[in-house]
């Protein structure tokens, strides 16, 4: 599922910051924060403008009805 976010992030043209907990050091720590967060699965988490969205569905559930990229541009993510 992380594939599908960030290929969908990339074709609106949003470059993301990325983090792939399974190449740094103290990826599983992050993981664990994560998922007492509330986020389950804990990959991918999501965040927009520093706020929380959560995983795959959630995105997807705003993409769907039209709201991620009014959030996206709100954030600064989006320019167009």
């Amino acid at each position: 599922m992380c594939h599908t976010i960030k290929t969908l992030f990339s074709d609106f043209g949003v470059h993301p910051n990325v983090h792939e907990l399974d190449e740094i050091p103290r990826g599983n720590d992050i993981e664990q924060a994560l998922s007492r967060l509330g986020c389950s699965p804990s990959v991918p988490v999501v965040f927009i403008g520093g706020e929380l969205v959560g995983g795959a569905n959630e995105v997807m559930s705003l993409h769907l009805n039209r709201s991620l990229i009014p959030m996206l541009r709100r954030a600064g993510a989006l320019w167009v």
